[in-house]
């Protein structure tokens, strides 16, 4: 896995072999970028990284100066790594929680702008993720929900659905705060 962007570009990871993940792939992340770059002023955005495995994506984040991101995962495998490379690079704006992700989204009360979940694609429980964060009001009034699930997986009939891009096996549904 490698950085695509900001003041880490190009930094190569190798995640160790032992973690139940995985990362999201190069192409389907620069499209992903792409779309939430030209939408949300980075340096005033909090995010939420559900489900953050090796943190490609928090440290993607990171990497192009976004204010802070909440990192969570149950395994602590994944939650030693991220911690590693947080601590590594300096990426002090990366805040890393170990807990079920549901359990989580059930207890918690911040808002985010944006809010990423990359569950494991054979959890039952994925269309939960989106009725969770709305039941919640885990989203700023213009914030999105990006959910990457596989492209099998039809997400449409969720409260705040707006649209989902294909990338392969991968998908990428996004949502917003319904109205």
């Amino acid at each position: 896995m490698r950085i695509i962007g900001g003041t880490l570009k190009g930094i190569r990871f190798n995640a160790p072999a032992s973690l139940p993940v995985r990362p999201t792939t190069d192409m389907a992340k620069e499209a992903l970028f792409n779309i939430l770059y030209n939408t949300y002023d980075f340096d005033n955005c909090e995010v939420l990284d559900l489900f953050c495995g090796t943190g490609n994506i928090s440290f993607e984040f990171a990497s192009r100066g976004i204010k802070s991101v909440t990192a969570v995962d149950k395994h602590s495998g994944c939650i030693f790594w991220v911690e590693s490379v947080i601590k590594k690079y300096g990426l002090d704006d990366i805040h890393v929680q170990k807990a079920d992700v549901f359990k989580f989204l059930e207890g918690h009360k911040k808002q985010y702008q944006i809010i990423f979940a990359d569950p494991p694609y054979d959890l039952p429980t994925i269309p939960r993720i989106p009725q969770l964060v709305m039941e919640h009001n885990l989203l700023t009034d213009n914030g999105l929900l990006v959910v990457e699930h596989p492209s099998l997986l039809k997400l449409k009939d969720l409260p705040g659905y707006q649209e989902t891009r294909r990338y392969g096996n991968s998908s990428f549904s996004f949502f917003n705060k319904p109205e």
